[in-house]
């Protein structure tokens, strides 16, 4: 259709449409709200009374039916509700529409029959319920005259309604039903104001209609009466009667008519074959109606026909081609899906998951349904209908399970599996190594989680400047140091959508010295047991021990352990320049060695952590590795110091047995276990927090000449 045109003429279901049929555009009309179209019929005479020869099909009359978007102008065509069956338009009569030879035609009679009544373009407008049209004619020219007709566009009379030419720009009708009242706009030149010129017509009429000037009026389609299933009879003032109508009372009576085939269109899926039988389209199953349909229910089975929308038809062949109720077939189950209720397959350890499950064909509610949920837990349902919104489960552990649902009824079953992984959000990684190995040495490194079972997880390992990571899927990885120095090891923990990550540093060196430092108790009072605290109390440590056996900085490393009570590990480093020159030996470690442990035996190693608190440092005892690591050929030297540091420790031991109670091996052992378990604040790529440094180490190089302000430590 290229323009449809619902007529506003108060008929139901009457609406005129303009087809391009070969490359032709024909006006149509229907009078069943489209089931069944036809062409105009021409006039029988043109306005001159002359005989006009146009045969259907083959010519017809072709009407415009664009409609005006200017209220101040009418359209192509135009009826009011209020007018039963009038309608005026522009148009032609021949083959097809066109845009010469246009003229006006009006319909008093719904669209049946049509009548010439101007040969140019005018713009019509409807007074007095449709019992006056104005015409006033489309013309760039100014006019002073206008033409009335008071039958329905039988006759017109030319009337005057200015008395000098005007320009016309539009007219409108007063508001109101029974206006009588017209205003026309328009200018006397092209440079003269608007010009407003109102038109009353009421002294045309000397009284008002009464009843006997009506006649009744029936609608009808080329004769037949029944339209939309009813027939309704309206009333029309006479022709002759040249009295005011006033209000209009509408239609005078309405029956419903007898169903036949013609009140019935093609029903959804169906198209009408040339036999006029509705069948089936080629794209259309009508089986497929009862897909959705459960067992013990019914569906519509459609007959290929359905009533016309607003169709009051009733009885005859109504009950024939209506759909009727159908049992709904049992079928077996088939198509069975089983999802989570957010289409994920992801689910986090201790939270509701919520299942979905579907059936292609089949009722749910008729059959046995049951899922087990792959963590030794299954359920089972005889109605569905009690779990609408879902089927909720919570996993109380980690790992990839194997959810499947099995339905079945009397007529077979189906199943369906879902692999759904369930994890535990990554909330802390602390990347444990020692703090100092040797070159060339097999270290461990261990990323220790928590919480320890997250599900499945990915490590990635990055070695000091190396651009190539190494990935494992294990959180424990060995590796060697071919380069003396400091040393950074990064462990990136990726865990679902999370990522997290912590940095330590370690020193390698071809041999070194290690050292159990122990504080005075009062330390322990002031102890946090937190990095930065622990970081802050090495600076400080290692100063005090620089300053008092004025070894230099270089060769000395402090880390105080995590735990109570309050520790650390000293260790002596073979410090060398760029140019490989000076380096240490295995006797310059030594010496360093034993001029360390005097000063701390004699008490002249301590610092100050707040003003009227004192905290001395004391050699605990000997690692329970050798202090030496160095190669077999220094195995003599390695037993020598020993046996050195021993000595040491037995007359520390008698001189101030009184004094301190020196820390046994099983102390050191619960040390170290708990240095094993520190745990650091991790970086996370979807939580801002604050950045640990890399390190509770300072590399000697940092820390050479390092001028250090010790601040007093509250409680």
């Amino acid at each position: 259709l290229g323009r449809l045109y619902e007529n506003r003429t108060g008929i139901k279901g009457m609406f005129l449409a303009n087809k391009k049929i070969d490359n032709q555009v024909k006006t149509f009309i229907t009078y069943n709200k489209g089931r069944d179209w036809s062409l105009l019929q021409a006039p029988d005479t043109d306005l001159r009374g002359n005989p006009v020869h146009c045969l259907l099909p083959y010519c017809s009359l072709h009407l415009h039916l664009k409609v005006s978007e200017n209220p101040y102008t009418s359209g192509n065509i135009a009826s009011r509700d209020t007018a039963p069956s009038i309608i005026v338009a522009s148009g032609n009569i021949g083959t097809e529409l066109s845009d010469d030879d246009i003229s006006m035609f009006v319909s008093s009679d719904a669209g049946n029959t049509w009548r010439q009544i101007f040969e140019e373009e005018h713009s019509v407008l409807y007074l007095d319920q449709g019992g006056v049209l104005v015409a006033m004619k489309h013309t760039s020219l100014p006019i002073r005259h206008l033409w009335l007709s008071f039958d329905e566009g039988r006759s017109w009379s030319k009337y005057s309604f200015t008395s000098l030419p005007l320009f016309v720009d539009g007219v409108l009708g007063e508001p109101g039903e029974e206006t009588l009242i017209m205003t026309v706009f328009g200018h006397f030149s092209h440079r003269s104001e608007w010009q407003l010129v109102k038109v009353d017509y009421k002294s045309i009429f000397d009284r008002r209609c009464a009843e006997e000037d009506y006649r009744p009026w029936q609608l009808h389609s080329q004769g037949e009466a029944c339209i939309m299933g009813a027939k309704r009879i309206y009333k029309k003032r006479k022709s002759e009667k040249k009295c005011m109508q006033g209000k209009y009372a509408g239609a005078m009576t309405s029956e419903p008519c007898v169903c036949t085939e013609a009140d019935f269109d093609c029903d959804y899926g169906y198209e009408r074959h040339s036999n006029g039988q509705c069948l089936p389209a080629f794209w259309y199953n009508p089986s497929s109606l009862s897909k959705d349909c459960s067992l013990g229910q019914s569906y519509l089975n459609s007959t290929g026909y359905r009533k016309v929308v607003s169709n009051n038809c009733t009885d005859g062949v109504r009950e024939r081609y209506t759909a009727k109720p159908q049992q709904c077939p049992g079928k077996a189950p088939q198509g069975l899906r089983i999802i989570t209720s957010d289409g994920k397959l992801t689910a986090e350890q201790g939270h509701n998951v919520t299942f979905l499950v579907q059936l292609e064909e089949g009722d749910l509610q008729r059959s046995l349904i049951q899922v087990d949920f792959g963590d030794g837990i299954a359920v089972s349902y005889a109605n569905l209908s009690s779990t609408e919104d879902g089927i909720k489960h919570v996993y109380q552990n980690v790992g990839i399970f194997r959810v499947t649902a099995l339905v079945e009824n009397s007529l077979g079953s189906d199943n369906a599996v879902l692999y759904l992984h369930v994890t535990c959000p990554l909330e802390h990684v602390h990347l444990s190594l020692p703090f100092v190995t040797t070159k060339n040495k097999e270290v461990n490194a261990t990323a220790v989680l928590w919480p320890s079972q997250v599900g499945t997880l990915t490590f990635v390992w990055w070695f000091g400047n190396n651009t190539e990571p190494l990935i494992t899927l294990e959180g424990s990885i060995t590796f060697t140091f071919s380069v003396e120095g400091m040393n950074t090891i990064t462990v990136q923990v990726s865990a679902g959508n999370t990522i997290l990550q912590d940095t330590k540093t370690i020193a390698v060196y071809e041999q070194f010295q290690s050292l159990r430092l122990s504080f005075s108790p009062n330390l322990d009072d002031y102890n946090p047991d937190i990095p930065e605290w622990r970081r802050d109390i090495s600076r400080v440590v290692k100063k005090a021990l620089v300053e008092a056996t004025g070894i230099a900085s270089k060769h000395i490393l402090v880390a105080v352990l995590p735990g109570l009570p309050s520790s650390a590990e000293l260790f002596i480093l073979p410090y060398q320049d760029t140019t490989g020159e000076n380096k240490r030996t295995a006797a310059d470690l030594e010496q360093i060695s034993e001029t360390l442990i005097q000063k701390l035996n004699q008490n002249l190693v301590h610092f100050e952590l707040k003003p009227g608190v004192r905290i001395l440092v004391h050699a605990a005892h000997l690692t329970a590795a050798p202090l030496v690591d160095l190669t077999p050929s220094h195995s003599g030297s390695a037993m020598l110091m020993l046996l050195s540091v021993v000595f040491v420790g037995l007359a520390v031991f008698v001189i101030y047995k009184f004094k301190r109670k020196i820390p046994g091996l099983n102390i050191y052992a619960q040390m170290q276990n708990e240095k094993d378990q520190e745990m650091v604040s991790p970086v996370s790529q979807r939580e801002s927090i604050p950045n640990v440094p890399q390190s509770e180490l300072m590399s000697p190089e940092q820390l050479v000449d390092e001028k250090l302000e010790v601040q007093p430590i509250g409680k």
